[in-house]
């Protein structure tokens, strides 16, 4: 129980046409399916309230941990937050689901004996179909996760750069294996990462389930994978830092961030470092006992901080004005 709980973290053109599905005036929640490399896939959509195609809405791919599900993904991890705040803002919410429950994110050692799958593909197929028939912003698509989900985002900030706006990883850093690889546009960046995380270590090196396990892959540290992005956004040296206020003081922790906002087409590489964190999303569930897995922190609602920074940011060299705000 504890094993698969764990795993669930660990690698955790805008069109108008008709969508086929009939009953989408009348239900928020559907499921469809797309053939990539001759299997079927999944992938499960939440429609804001009062959708319509015609809005041309941002639409924002949301990935499980490994060992996890699309369909459990916001419940289990962030206790709703998102589906809550892509209602509010007028956001398409996605969640696929990767195969054997976990994502080929460029570390190959997690995936143990299983098949490794064409991912990329996959959930660029899921981009174009969702443009397609629900009339998706193609110049606001966005990708989140946590750990195996959060590599798979970075992965696709890498090898999708031509189809994403902003990446946002949670509890992810930059496999030691795509370092070599350049995005061809600047894609915005904001990660959110525990200091005191077990599993995937802020200061880099091997994840692994527990300390002496065998590692999952090797990834670079959190402040090399925005170094990364800062020298390939070609954004300014010195960052703007912000403590952001101690609102829950009893979860022995607490948030900074580090924003880089000079940078080439309008983007940003910003760092949420959550001092004292764990392998955790914010404000969302304790999971597992926080020896196993850290700390949750309650100083933000990562999910509102997430899809806020999204909205401020689009394929157009455009940068929209957030005209709603949220208590972080």
């Amino acid at each position: 129980m504890v094993s698969s709980s764990i795993l669930l973290c660990v690698g955790c053109k805008a069109s108008s046409v008709t969508p086929p599905n009939p009953k989408i005036s009348s239900t928020r929640s559907l499921t469809e399916r797309v053939r990539h490399e001759g299997i079927p896939r999944t992938y499960h959509i939440y429609l804001p309230e009062g959708f319509k195609p015609q809005k041309s809405l941002p639409l924002v791919l949301a990935l499980h941990g490994g060992g996890g599900t699309g369909r459990k993904f916001d419940q289990a991890l962030s206790q709703g937050q998102l589906k809550a705040i892509t209602n509010q803002r007028g956001v398409i919410l996605v969640f696929p689901d990767g195969m054997n429950r976990q994502w080929s994110d460029g570390r190959t050692q997690h995936l143990k004996r299983n098949k490794s799958y064409d991912d990329v593909g996959f959930l660029s197929k899921v981009i174009d179909k969702m443009i397609d028939d629900y009339g998706v912003d193609a110049q606001r698509v966005y990708v989140t996760g946590i750990s195996n989900g959060g590599f798979m985002s970075v992965r696709l900030a890498l090898d999708l750069s031509d189809k994403i706006a902003a990446i946002a990883p949670v509890t992810a850093q930059l496999p030691l294996a795509l370092q070599h690889k350049t995005p061809q546009q600047p894609v915005s960046v904001m990660i959110v990462n525990g200091t005191e995380d077990p599993i995937v270590p802020y200061q880099g090196g091997h994840v692994r389930l527990f300390k002496f396990g065998r590692s999952r892959g090797e990834i670079l540290s959190t402040a090399d994978t925005i170094e990364y992005f800062r020298l390939r956004n070609k954004c300014h040296s010195t960052p703007k830092k912000t403590s952001l206020p101690d609102t829950d003081p009893n979860d022995g922790t607490r948030v900074e961030k580090e924003q880089y906002t000079d940078c080439a087409d309008q983007t940003e590489v910003t760092l949420v470092k959550v001092i004292g964190g764990g392998h955790t999303w914010p404000s969302g569930a304790q999971y597992l006992n926080p020896k196993l897995i850290g700390r949750v922190s309650n100083d933000i609602n990562a999910g509102a901080m997430i899809i806020d920074f999204f909205l401020k940011h689009s394929r157009s060299e455009r940068t929209s004005e957030d005209s709603s705000s949220s208590d972080y």
